[in-house]
């Protein structure tokens, strides 16, 4: 946990090219006002319907909040920063009396979350932290540097070095085993809060040649996915294989902190004549997303970590309620999240990780996917 202001600071030098380079998007996104309410308008920005995850965040948020007698003007940016700054400008505009923000780019929104603030509306930061800016009052997510290190306990799980919870196995293989890694996009705070996590966890094994990472690209700026394609993906890892796996050298593991970013990488495993069974790599993900979790239950992604929406979705529109009653949110952390001007109150919520022996009893019976939706 100590360098993560050390990781904080490189987001924010980080972001600045890729603010230039990462503004072209797919266009405008949808929009839907929710159903009318007698406790007032409040504005919910998501960033992109093409993820499965944020198009659950979003129905349950709003949900959560017509529940509470609020009507909602739900809006997705498809990745478009400028459509982003729009839609919020618009909620603004509309009377919006509170925001949930879901960032495209954290580091974008000073301006209109000034006029945000100049209308005395109080913004909620969503699993993504908004920074360089003090208008933003509280941020509901989960503990993401559990969720790196969960990430990297599952690979070391199934590599046979620890159990899941990173306690080194009394009968592991010596290795050494070849690992590439994958971070999400740099312009996402969150991303290095992953990739200093799954790095706790492996940097001990890299340093002792455990772990090998034949391309060398251990620093998060090469290994990080632009908007956490997945086709950018499954391109930087077909160069992996070209460049550094050629000789029939064998990927053994791939740290991937996404389930989109990691069927790329399967795609570009498969493209390279690497078939499922013993020598299939094990590969990480995050966000159980249906097409993932039935890749983990196939034997192609070894493992997702599973964040419960409903529960954060539920603990954003409690925030976004108590400011409207004039209330106090609850939060569970107040020292963590330094965005660039201040630290904001947090309230974090704990992940799970999900490989093939637990899919059911934490995916179907806490009634987040049905058996029927994962072919079970």
């Amino acid at each position: 946990m100590k360098t993560k202001k050390f990781f904080l600071a490189a987001a924010t030098l980080a972001t600045g090219a890729l603010v230039l380079s990462g503004c072209s998007g797919n266009g405008g996104g949808g929009g839907d006002a929710g159903g009318e309410g007698d406790g007032g308008l409040i504005g919910v920005a998501m960033p992109t319907q093409s993820s499965e995850r944020w198009i659950q965040d979003g129905n349950a948020v709003k949900e959560a909040l017509e529940a509470e007698g609020y009507t909602v003007d739900l809006q997705y940016a498809e990745d478009d920063i400028p459509t982003q700054v729009s839609q919020i400008e618009n909620m603004i505009t509309k009377g919006a009396e509170a925001l949930i923000v879901a960032s495209i780019d954290g580091t974008t929104l000073s301006e209109v979350l000034q006029d945000a603030a100049d209308a005395d509306i109080p913004v909620i930061a969503y699993d993504r932290l908004i920074r360089d800016t003090e208008n933003v009052d509280y941020y509901a997510t989960f503990d993401n540097f559990l969720v790196g290190q969960q990430q990297a306990r599952s690979v070391l799980n199934g590599l046979g070095l620890t159990d899941l919870e990173g306690e080194p196995l009394a009968d592991a293989p010596a290795g050494p085993f070849n690992i590439e890694l994958f971070a999400g996009s740099l312009d996402d705070n969150n991303a290095f809060f992953f990739w200093e996590g799954a790095m706790e966890e492996f940097q001990p094994l890299i340093d002792d040649g455990t772990l090998v990472v034949q391309s060398g690209q251990t620093d998060i700026e090469q290994a990080a996915t632009l908007r956490w394609d997945g086709e950018t993906a499954q391109s930087r890892m077909e160069n992996i294989l070209t460049a550094d796996y050629s000789d029939g050298t064998q990927v053994d593991a791939v740290l991937s902190p996404y389930d989109g970013i990691s069927r790329g990488i399967i795609s570009a495993l498969t493209d390279a004549g690497y078939s499922t069974g013993e020598e299939w790599p094990v590969i990480s993900g995050q966000d159980a997303e249906v097409d993932s979790v039935k890749a983990i239950l196939s034997g192609e992604q070894y493992a997702t970590i599973f964040k419960d929406t409903r529960e954060l979705a539920a603990v954003a529109a409690d925030m976004a309620v108590a400011l409207l009653n004039g209330e106090e949110p609850e939060v569970n952390d107040t020292e963590t999240y330094e965005n660039g001007v201040k630290v904001v109150p947090s309230y974090l919520l704990d992940p799970v990780p999900v490989v093939a022996d637990n899919v059911e009893s934490s995916l179907v019976d806490s009634g987040y996917w049905t058996a029927e939706e994962l072919g079970l």
